[in-house]
């Protein structure tokens, strides 16, 4: 039974992995220095709260992988590889410490999203600074921590908010699914 679960996990992990690539190709909006607006982070999230915290790092680091390599267009030095890429997306995986809870799903898309944030905002900090325009959203930028912080903010918490919105009308008919109680673990 054991072995059957994890090759249930590897390739679910592969299949949500792979849908969460090509739904972040369906872009709402899209800043000019990268990040966009888009669900791609959901098909992560409900992985995360089906297989938990282990197979939800496995599978979140994996997408950060794919997303270094196929989208990895506004890496210009490893501070942006590691930062914007390998760790921003990895820490989705931290949602799956909530799998077993009560809204699990919830409570973990939040965390993982708020952990998302704060990498992109201490790497548009530290290494975007720099090239910090005098003004963004009709504001005098005047230090990098502000404007990093409005400029991630301004879809990160748009991203979040629309997992949260598409798991709530998921979740009655398909709770179970999201919860993984059809697994049997």
């Amino acid at each position: 039974m054991k072995k059957n679960l994890t090759v249930r996990a590897l390739t679910e992990g592969a299949i949500f992995v792979a849908l969460a690539w090509l739904i972040g190709y369906l872009k709402l909006f899209e800043l000019p220095q990268g990040g966009s607006i888009n669900l791609a982070m959901l098909p992560i999230f409900i992985y995360c709260a089906r297989w938990g915290f282990g197979p939800g790092m496995l599978a979140s680091f994996v997408y950060s992988l794919l997303k270094l390599f196929l989208d990895g267009a506004y890496a210009w030095g490893w501070q942006s590889m590691l930062g914007d890429y390998i760790v921003a997306f990895t820490v989705l995986g931290l949602a799956g410490l909530f799998h077993a809870q009560k809204n699990g799903f919830f409570i973990g898309t939040v965390v993982g999203s708020l952990a998302r944030f704060l990498v992109h905002y201490l790497v548009g900090v530290w290494v975007w600074g720099e090239y910090m325009p005098e003004s963004f959203f009709g504001m005098t930028m005047t230090t990098p921590w502000f404007y990093s912080f409005l400029y991630n903010g301004s879809f990160m918490l748009i991203d979040m908010l629309l997992c949260l919105l598409i798991g709530a009308l998921l979740w009655k008919p398909l709770g179970k699914y999201l919860r993984g109680e059809d697994l049997g673990k």
